[in-house]
């Protein structure tokens, strides 16, 4: 039996200082492993208790584990995790699929296909993200991949109407917005993380699915697979969104990253004792 554990990173797996929700007595916080460098700088973390989970998950040869992110294929590959290096990632939310590292010709075809018959193109919507944000908060903007747009903002200063015309004038053209720390996301409503997690499961003949996720783009992600988990913060939780596959953990911050990991170990062993 393949069981595939398809993950979010950030603020799933991995958190950066600001997403680590310390609230406990600074002498009994956990142990942090720095796990991604941006520009001689330690960026993102993960417990050293959930760095030792992820890599007894990965030696067990019956598990594939799939990074899977909204990140670009540079942005992900900052990252150095623990544990044996995954054959497969699924970078910008599904648009990119890395087989040991490189980008899969074919899927970024199947993808581009898609987008084109089902959604706006990308230049219309990242011409009104330019046109309608409001320099007073903007800070950056990017497109990504070519596939969809963001942007970097103060978010304390974004009219929260502003956010929901944003979101009604996206969807009417097939796109979906998502609000994650300081980055607002515009991305086709084709483009899913599932779409990707699927392919990599009948590449590997995997029969049982494992997932987690804390962001609206993850949504598609955790339903589409047979047992999903989310942590105690991020979008999903503060919308208190659940499905019946998917079980809504209250830990909140770097402490969450340790108990999807938890889960993700017991039910890949429960699945090998029933496939034993």
């Amino acid at each position: 039996m393949t069981v595939l554990v398809a993950s979010d990173l950030d603020r799933t797996l991995i958190y950066s200082t600001a997403a680590l929700g310390l609230t406990m007595p600074d002498p009994v916080a956990p142990r942090l492993l720095c796990v991604e460098v941006h520009e001689s700088k330690p960026l993102s973390y993960m417990t050293e208790t959930a760095a030792g989970l992820l890599a007894e998950l990965t030696a067990d040869p019956s598990v594939v584990f799939v990074p899977t992110t909204t990140r670009t294929r540079k942005q992900y590959q900052r990252i150095r995790f623990p544990g044996r290096p995954a054959a497969y990632a699924i970078c910008a939310n599904g648009g990119q699929l890395l087989v040991d590292g490189v980008p899969d010709r074919d899927w970024r075809r199947q993808v581009a296909a898609r987008l084109a018959r089902e959604c706006a193109p990308l230049e219309e919507v990242h011409q009104h993200l330019l046109s309608v944000a409001d320099p007073a908060w903007l800070r950056k903007t990017r497109v990504a991949e070519d596939l969809f747009a963001y942007l970097v903002v103060e978010r304390a200063l974004v009219p929260d109407e502003w956010l929901k015309a944003l979101t009604e004038w996206a969807e009417s053209r097939g796109w979906t917005v998502s609000l994650q720390g300081r980055k607002i996301y515009a991305v086709p409503r084709p483009l899913t993380k599932s779409a990707a997690m699927h392919e990599v499961a009948r590449r590997t003949g995997a029969t049982t699915t494992l997932a987690a996720g804390d962001s609206l783009l993850d949504a598609d992600l955790l339903l589409a697979a047979d047992a999903g988990w989310r942590p105690g913060h991020g979008e999903l939780a503060d919308a208190a969104w659940t499905a019946p596959s998917v079980t809504a953990l209250s830990a909140a911050g770097v402490l969450a990253g340790e108990e999807i990991l938890r889960a993700f170990t017991r039910e890949a062993a429960r699945l090998g004792r029933l496939g034993a």
